[in-house]
Protein backbone atom coordinates (compact mmCIF):
# COMPACT_ATOMS: atom_id res chain seq x y z
CA UNK A 1 0.00 0.00 0.00
CA UNK A 2 3.34 2.29 0.77
CA UNK A 3 4.26 2.00 -2.58
CA UNK A 4 1.28 2.59 -4.35
CA UNK A 5 1.33 6.14 -2.33
CA UNK A 6 4.69 6.94 -3.36
CA UNK A 7 4.26 5.61 -7.24
CA UNK A 8 0.74 8.27 -7.34
CA UNK A 9 2.46 11.16 -5.28
CA UNK A 10 6.00 10.44 -8.06
CA UNK A 11 2.96 10.16 -10.78
CA UNK A 12 1.30 13.62 -9.70
CA UNK A 13 4.43 15.33 -9.90
CA UNK A 14 6.10 14.11 -12.97
CA UNK A 15 2.97 14.94 -14.74
CA UNK A 16 2.84 18.69 -12.88
CA UNK A 17 6.43 19.18 -14.58
CA UNK A 18 5.15 17.84 -17.70
CA UNK A 19 2.39 20.61 -17.76
CA UNK A 20 4.28 23.46 -16.68
CA UNK A 21 7.20 22.72 -18.72
CA UNK A 22 5.13 22.57 -21.63
CA UNK A 23 3.13 26.18 -20.50
CA UNK A 24 6.61 27.68 -20.02
CA UNK A 25 7.83 26.20 -23.69
CA UNK A 26 5.31 27.76 -24.94
CA UNK A 27 5.29 31.00 -23.31
CA UNK A 28 8.90 31.10 -24.53
CA UNK A 29 8.16 30.03 -28.26
CA UNK A 30 5.50 32.86 -28.49
CA UNK A 31 8.09 35.67 -27.24
CA UNK A 32 9.32 37.55 -30.52
CA UNK A 33 12.02 39.57 -28.62
CA UNK A 34 14.23 36.73 -27.67
CA UNK A 35 16.24 35.60 -30.06
CA UNK A 36 16.66 31.99 -31.50
CA UNK A 37 19.65 31.17 -29.20
CA UNK A 38 17.80 32.62 -26.29
CA UNK A 39 14.64 30.60 -26.98
CA UNK A 40 16.45 27.40 -26.98
CA UNK A 41 18.50 28.28 -24.08
CA UNK A 42 15.06 29.06 -22.10
CA UNK A 43 13.36 25.94 -23.86
CA UNK A 44 16.31 23.68 -22.48
CA UNK A 45 16.18 25.07 -19.43
CA UNK A 46 12.31 24.70 -19.00
CA UNK A 47 13.05 20.68 -19.18
CA UNK A 48 15.24 20.70 -16.22
CA UNK A 49 13.63 23.21 -13.75
CA UNK A 50 10.44 24.42 -14.99
CA UNK A 51 8.75 26.20 -11.81
CA UNK A 52 12.17 27.66 -10.58
CA UNK A 53 13.36 29.29 -14.32
CA UNK A 54 9.52 30.10 -14.80
CA UNK A 55 9.82 32.53 -12.01
CA UNK A 56 13.24 33.57 -13.73
CA UNK A 57 12.04 34.39 -16.78
CA UNK A 58 8.93 36.57 -15.38
CA UNK A 59 11.32 38.56 -14.02
CA UNK A 60 13.08 39.12 -16.57
CA UNK A 61 10.12 39.67 -18.69
CA UNK A 62 8.62 41.97 -16.42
Amino acid sequence: MTELIIYAIVFVLLIGHCLFAGKMYRAVHEDSSLTLFEKNDWKLKALIFPVYFWGKYRKTKG
